[in-house]
């Protein structure tokens, strides 16, 4: 399949990386290597797929000119719109040309993370009581040097985002009293540390972290039979994952561990599993997209209201 990269900042280099020679064109408005200024002038009968690597703000209305032109669209997490309704049209618009339209959360294809959601899924850690998950990384002053990431409610929907879904995929759900416990400006305008929980069906916590200075992501999953534990991913390893069987009535735990040191496997995992999706015209997960932005939305709002957040 044909590929446009839209967008070849960070993100777009990675992604061209990846697709390698599907890619047949770039576009970027203010990088003098892309071959185009702008999507509209790349011809429809060019390309089969896009990758959109671009801020927030456009996405929505590049993905409608795509996928109106029956063009499938791999986006850069997160998702986000005022409200579902656009989200929903965009749903709507990709059913109705047989186009793929998928949201991009490669930690989904992070071999430990797999391994969490197997054993929770598995019943190995019974009853759970606790989760807790953490993603830091040392971005705060590339982030206050952006001419747009440094603003709104900041490291809440980057970051969040990913820690919103890795709770869908290992659990399915996340607390209904799910809410921002506190949101820090420590160096830049906009939040650089969040951490956001709630306790019903269960104790969940998500913090998020632009002042982290070594890069660094864990989860820790506490069940009435046993435990298991994430330490780092692997493009940050060695990437850990433990698992702790209970000794009752109490006791040193017996464990076991696997340690991988490999190169980040999930972004060609990921493009993988969405050109599979493409070839098969089915597929995609803005139903996924609607949660997420649903409940980004409620938490930035509480974020920026420093009366409810206790933000300062």
């Amino acid at each position: 399949m044909r590929v446009v990269i839209v967008g070849i900042g960070t993100q777009g280099a990675k992604r061209r990386l990846i697709a390698g020679t599907d890619a047949v064109a770039t576009v970027d408005p203010s990088v003098s290597g892309a071959d185009y200024r702008n999507l509209e002038d790349v011809p429809l009968d060019f390309y089969d797929i896009a990758l959109l690597c671009v801020p927030d703000k456009p996405k929505v209305e590049l993905m409608g000119y795509l996928i109106s032109h029956g063009k499938h669209v791999l986006v850069e997490k997160p998702l986000t719109a005022g409200n579902d309704d656009e989200l929903h049209k965009l749903a709507a618009l990709a059913k109705s040309t047989g186009t793929v339209c998928y949201t991009a959360y490669n930690h989904r294809f992070e071999p430990h993370l797999i391994r969490l959601r197997d054993t929770v899924m598995s019943g190995m850690l019974g009853t759970i009581y606790r989760a807790r998950f953490f993603y830091g990384n040392g971005t705060a002053r590339d982030v206050r040097n952006s001419p747009w990431r440094d603003k709104d409610a900041g490291v809440l929907p980057d970051l969040g985002s990913h820690l919103l879904d890795s709770l869908l995929f290992v659990f399915g759900f996340w607390p209904e009293d799910l809410h921002v416990w506190s949101a820090c400006r420590f160096e830049n305008r906009a939040f650089d540390h969040v951490i956001c929980g709630g306790t019903a069906p269960v104790h969940m916590e998500l913090e998020m972290s632009l002042v982290s200075w070594r890069n660094h992501f864990s989860a820790e999953v506490y069940g009435v039979e046993g435990s298991a534990h994430i330490e780092s991913l692997c493009k940050w390893g060695p990437s850990t994952f433990t698992f702790r069987k209970r000794v009752l009535p109490s006791g040193r735990p017996p464990e076991e561990s696997v340690t991988l040191v490999q190169a980040d496997p999930t972004w060609e995992l990921e493009y993988a599993h969405f050109k599979g999706l493409c070839a098969s015209g089915r597929g995609g997960n803005m139903e996924n997209d609607m949660r997420i932005n649903g409940k980004l939305n409620e938490l930035t709002a509480e974020a920026l209201d420093t009366r409810r957040a206790g933000s300062w």
